[in-house]
């Protein structure tokens, strides 16, 4: 597939092009029709919701808040009513606002006036939900009102509708993070044209991805919540995988190949580890499904879309445009010491090599280093309280902050969450009697009945994020609904909030053990090994536990918030685990099979577990950390985008990514697989016989092996020193076709020499491995006649052949 791809370029980008406008002209065409349901049968704030719906269906569209303080005086006096009421007149006329309601007119008036008379507040209801009320209408509603501010009179607006018009514009944290990638793919390719590819095929995967969500949100359930993941997944993923296979594209023209051998290579050989992990990310997201929770099922499909539009373009998109580069994906630097000097030989130096040469050396002061630093981080995760956030949550500077402080100030904290008491039989007035005199309940009020319902306005003393009001609900549901014998249920949008936490935290365990089994299997079926997916799950729930700590101390503890611009602490949205833990183990899985398919390469090649270790950390770690902060960079952008929780999932995703890169992966895996040492590979045999094999590298062509030829059998001999010339006794010496096939295994003699049967001229691997000795390998080309190679092992040296 690789090969036509490359082959047949213009044609392979032509149908991606076409695909992409196509998909984008429906999806402009057709509109959006996102959808937030939040459903959570069984409930009391679902029963309390639809007895609601049944009694006042007319109540169904977006109600915000105009507030208004003075300085001087009162809300009361003329000259503030000059100034408010024909604001407010003008709001009331306009096309798509249902009503407003104001305090100085109605029966109801005066209840919307704080005590001291310096507080006030409107209520504007629009025809619509606040997701589909025209932005230009919010607009002009905001600057109506706050056209009627003065020197001493301020004036905010609160609600869900005027929170969309002041969050930054749509693209502008993909942009930085697309940007910054831009930075990190340059310094780390140094070409231009290298740098671009990645960026393109995450552009292509995301922008098919995005237009397919919008389509489907016409004939199925997706929450708005879901293209704003599902750009955060894509842009990290699509950059990634196509860093992943240009990287070995790269090393390939480096080595010598010719870029279309090149580029089959990579495809045949990242290529294969890109669509593994991919199915592995749709896997760790088809996770949530289990959870029954239907408003992520719209994020299931958003997201999974995009993997797999992102995994399609770089295993085919991406090898056409390589075709269409040729060695102009390397630097001019480069190819101009390519065309000077030669291939470069196939070894591992640099930073990358020196550090995998200590983590061998010193496995468990690593471990031990690694874990420490991960328990630190995980002790903030002990405290974790889900809950939902709301505006007092905002940005200081917001207008939707301000409006909910002075509501705050004005008539309480719970004003901003009052619960809705709804009740369907009994004595009513008992019921608003002991309500009253529960403690933490500041006001209660009976609407009037319609259709057999009654819904009591219950506002708190505390505000809707307090641990209190939770408490108030519980005692409200448990002790002073049965006591006044009354059939009635609590609900409102705080009620709602603690529901979908509980109900959260109730399946959460299914959801962890379901992905880590799934991600078990998956594994253990293409490394062969029970102990490799074993630590990769243990891996996975360290940093998981590690990156919650880092999300409770930033936004539930508020440390740096303030240097964020993050607003005000409060607790973790209740959805953020389930969507967090998703995305995080699917992209750790990512790194793990990118690190250890190149191990477990290694080890079916010389079964030397401490080669596999050694060489697979040199090899990889590099690739992985550039990945890894390519990722933090795009993640972090969505701090930008407006939405506390694309912020949320954004910190926590990037701490999440670089603690599983940057400690685990690097750090902690390496050194629990040197200190695991040969049962890092072991498999029962009778499993081993029943389990299919899914080849995440590829499998050994037929040239590999050489032909026989007229000159027949031959031998490899020679000596193994060390690096002062002394004969080297016992060091194991193997021969292997250049695709890792093993022809002859002999151990040096006490003079150090050694011979080794060769099937027939060609050119293949020969590798000596020794204790105490760093293991060395390299290429042999055997003619018709003997030939003679001698070794020199050097202690604790890197030598790391592909």
């Amino acid at each position: 597939m690789a090969r036509w791809c490359y082959r047949h370029r213009l044609v392979v980008l032509l149908l991606w092009v076409g695909a992409l406008l196509g998909l984008g002209a429906a999806a402009s065409t057709a509109g959006t029709d996102y959808a937030n349901v939040f459903s959570l049968p069984n409930t009391d704030s679902k029963r309390a919701y639809d007895q609601m719906e049944k009694a006042f269906p007319e109540r169904a569209g977006d109600t915000d808040t105009v507030v208004w303080k003075v300085d001087t005086g009162t809300v009361r006096d003329q000259s503030v009513q000059s100034r408010i009421q024909p604001a407010l007149e003008k709001i009331g006329k306009m096309a798509g606002v249902g009503g407003v309601t104001g305090p100085y007119t109605g029966d109801r008036g005066a209840a919307q006036i704080s005590a001291n008379g310096k507080i006030a507040y409107a209520q504007i209801t629009f025809a619509e939900q606040a997701n589909a009320v025209p932005k230009q209408l919010v607009q002009d509603v905001v600057d109506t009102a706050q056209g009627a501010r003065s020197g001493a009179l301020h004036v905010e607006l609160g609600g869900q509708a005027i929170q969309r018009v002041q969050e930054p514009p749509t693209g502008l944290a993909e942009m930085i993070g697309i940007l910054a990638a831009a930075v990190v793919l340059f310094l780390a390719f140094g070409s231009l044209f290298a740098m671009l590819l990645p960026i393109g095929i995450a552009i292509f995967g995301v922008g098919t991805g995005l237009f397919s969500t919008q389509l489907l949100s016409h004939v199925t359930s997706v929450p708005d919540l879901a293209p704003l993941l599902a750009t955060l997944i894509g842009l990290g993923v699509g950059i990634d995988y196509a860093l992943f296979i240009v990287t070995r594209h790269r090393r390939g023209i480096l080595r010598g190949m010719d870029p279309e051998e090149s580029a089959v290579t990579a495809l045949n050989t990242s290529g294969r580890a890109v669509l593994f992990a991919g199915g592995t990310v749709c896997i760790a997201l088809a996770g949530m499904l289990v959870t029954n929770l239907r408003f992520l099922d719209g994020v299931v499909i958003g997201t999974s879309l995009t993997v797999v539009f992102s995994v399609l373009a770089a295993v085919t998109l991406l090898p056409a445009l390589l075709g269409f580069l040729g060695s102009r994906v390397l630097s001019r630097r480069q190819r101009r010491k390519l065309a000077a000097d030669g291939p470069e030989p196939e070894r591992s130096s640099g930073l990358a090599a020196r550090w995998s040469a200590s983590v061998q050396k010193r496995p468990r002061s690593v471990a031990v280093m690694a874990l420490v630093v991960m328990a630190i981080l995980a002790i903030p995760v002990l405290s974790l309280r889900l809950g939902a956030t709301d505006q007092g949550n905002d940005d200081a500077s917001t207008t939707t902050r301000k409006a909910y402080d002075l509501l705050a100030e004005g008539f309480g904290p719970g004003f901003n969450g009052p619960l809705q008491v709804v009740s369907t039989s009994g004595d009513t007035n008992k019921l608003v009697q002991g309500i009253r005199a529960t403690d933490g309940v500041a006001q209660v009020a009976a609407l009037p009945t319609a259709q057999g319902v009654t819904v009591i306005q219950v506002v708190p003393t505390t505000s809707p994020q307090s641990e209190k009001t939770d408490q108030l609900i519980d005692t409200l549901r448990d002790k002073v609904i049965p006591e006044a014998g009354a059939q009635a249920h609590v609900g409102g949008v705080t009620a709602i909030s603690k529901d979908f936490s509980t109900v959260t935290g109730d399946r959460l365990p299914l959801f962890i053990a379901t992905i880590i089994g799934l991600g078990f299997l998956l594994l253990m079926v293409a490394f062969r090994s029970l102990v490799v997916p074993l630590t990769a799950a243990l891996m996975n729930l360290i940093a998981a536990a590690a990156s919650f700590g880092v999300l409770v101390a930033i936004f539930q503890w508020g440390w740096g918030l303030s240097l964020l611009g993050l607003g005000k602490e409060g607790p973790i949205n209740a959805f953020l685990p389930v969507i967090m833990l998703s995305l995080l183990f699917g992209l750790s899985m990512d790194y793990q099979v990118f690190l250890v398919s190149r191990m477990h390469e290694e080890w079916v090649h010389t079964k030397d577990n401490a080669r596999a270790v050694r060489v697979g950390l040199a090899e990889t770690s590099r690739v992985i950390n550039s990945a890894a902060l390519i990722m933090v960079c795009v993640f972090l952008a969505f701090v930008l985008s407006g939405d506390s929780g694309a912020a949320m999932a954004g910190v926590g995703l990037a701490a999440a990514v670089a603690l599983d890169a940057f400690i685990l992966r690097t750090a902690l895996v390496p050194a629990a697989m040197h200190l695991l040492g040969k049962s890092n590979w072991w498999l029962p045999a009778g499993l081993e016989k029943r389990l299919p094999h899914l080849a995440v590298e590829p499998a050994e062509e037929a040239e590999s092996l050489p032909r026989a030829s007229a000159g027949g059998p031959t031998v490899v001999h020679g000596f193994v020193r060390d690096a002062e010339g002394a004969p080297v006794d016992g060091a194991v010496l193997t021969l292997l076709t250049k695709g890792g096939r093993q022809l002859d295994r002999v151990t040096s003699l006490a003079d150090g020499s050694y011979i080794v049967s060769v099937p027939a001229p060609g050119t293949y691997l020969l590798s000596a491995t020794a204790s105490s000795y760093g293991a060395r390998a390299r290429h042999v080309v055997v003619t018709d006649e003997p030939l003679v190679h001698d070794l020199e092992l050097t202690e604790g040296e890197v030598d790391a052949v592909n």
